[in-house]
């Protein structure tokens, strides 16, 4: 599949401090699985998270438990101030109209109030369908997607901005992904398939429920084409966030299994480069890793 707007899928616990991530909700999907891997992740890297939900969403203490799973890491992150829940109603329209400006000084605010409660960063997550509700066109929900690019700037701010695909309909949707860098996939057990100008890149998770997917992905990839002789081939895994030990073993069978002179250059983060090189990666000459530290993804 190629990609062809402008912002890069991604799976939610590849984000980073100052990305700006939309994401699109299917028909009949929950987003809330995403959103408890991304408040866990980021409440375990000391951030504060920020979920701002709509007035008729679930109360408060639903939304904690949703997020707990019996654990109590979220109860207890609500009693440090850690976790914070709004409304769209405080954030955007508090007196009834939009003015972005207003906006984007509160979350100004919110960003400098974490840094001055001691945590590393603020996380965000907003659902969206406000802007309908308060009467805006998508023209003009587009424009200020687009003006709170500077709040970005701060590598100390995160946010998903999070679209309902029903309500919202394809074009607004293409146009939010054009004003987003990011794009959040909508499953944790996900694989997405981009052919690039350099090889293919494949993001998300490599497990049980996408095995057949992801080697399928790979042999496609590593498809020899008009020329029986060596080839070269690049593989981006910098964004898959997890892999299966079969999966990477049929990474490197398939690379092992390519002509003499072969080269397939695998860009991946230290956990992955870690798992390929334990099976054994070094010992395949068509096989090339390009590791980057976590921390630079």
């Amino acid at each position: 599949m190629t990609d062809t707007t402008t912002s890069r899928p991604v799976p939610v616990e590849r984000l980073r401090k100052g990305d700006h991530a939309c994401m699109a909700v299917p028909e009949g999907r929950t987003p809330w699985k995403v959103f408890t891997a991304y408040t866990r992740t980021s409440l375990a890297r000391r951030e504060k998270v920020l979920l701002v939900m709509n007035p008729d969403d679930m109360n408060d203490d639903d939304v904690v438990a949703l997020l707990d799973g019996g654990g109590g890491l979220a109860t207890e992150a609500r009693a440090t101030g850690q976790l914070s829940l709004k409304r769209t109603t405080e954030m955007y329209v508090p007196d009834g109209r939009f003015e972005p400006e207003r906006t984007i000084g509160l979350y100004t605010a919110e960003v400098d109030r974490a840094y001055d409660e001691g945590w590393s960063g603020l996380s965000l997550t907003a659902d969206m369908s406000w802007g309908p509700r308060a009467g805006l066109d998508h023209d003009r929900l587009l424009d200020y997607e687009a003006s709170v690019a500077p709040l970005f700037a701060d590598p100390l701010f995160t946010a998903i901005c999070w679209y309902d695909q029903e309500e919202f309909g394809e074009e607004v949707i293409d146009g939010m992904h054009k004003v987003h860098p990011l794009r959040v996939m909508e499953r944790l057990d996900a694989l997405d398939v981009t052919e690039t100008a350099e090889g293919t890149r494949i993001a998300g998770s490599a497990e049980l429920g996408t095995r057949a997917e992801f080697v399928e992905s790979l042999r496609s990839a590593l498809e020899l084409r008009h020329t029986p002789g060596p080839s070269r081939f690049v593989l981006d895994l910098r964004d898959l966030c997890f892999m299966e030990a079969h999966c990477a073993w049929q990474l490197i069978g398939l690379a092992g299994a390519l002509p003499t002179g072969s080269e397939v250059t695998v860009r991946c983060g230290e956990l992955l480069g870690m798992l390929l090189r334990q099976l054994g990666a070094q010992e395949v000459p068509q096989l090339v890793l390009e590791v980057t530290e976590e921390s630079a993804l």
